[in-house]
């Protein structure tokens, strides 16, 4: 099984899923890291504003926000590989990610637009 890391924008809770205006992508990624966790692959999700120390222990993370500071967030690392930044994949692009037969061959999505604190609402 894989590992998935997800690092977050600094949002108000865990999930970022409250308060009067939740994106509603959050609640259907949400929803889909759960599901990989009962296919048995192992999920950790990191919010900036909860948990900055993971932020600065993965050395990739820590390089891009010392560059960009936090527009390229979310960021999404499966085994160690950077695969997506600045958005939220759907689930059919999450379980290519986690397919045993792509160990060799990780596709990546760049600067997807959408993501959480995206837009005119914010977390």
């Amino acid at each position: 099984m894989k590992t998935m890391q997800v690092f977050d924008k600094p949002m108000c809770c865990s999930t970022g899923v409250c308060g009067p205006d939740v994106d509603p992508v959050l609640p259907r990624f949400a929803a889909d890291l759960e599901w990989l966790k009962t296919q048995g692959h192992r999920v950790e999700r990191f919010n900036l504003a909860q948990e900055p120390q993971a932020f600065v222990e993965n050395p990739e993370i820590h390089k891009l926000l010392s560059t960009q500071g936090t527009d390229f967030l979310p960021a999404i690392i499966v085994d160690g590989r950077l695969v997506s930044q600045n958005g939220y994949p759907t689930r059919e692009v999450l379980s290519v990610w986690m397919a045993p037969d792509t160990a060799s061959y990780l596709p990546q999505i760049v600067d997807r637009p959408g993501g959480c604190c995206g837009g005119p609402k914010s977390c």
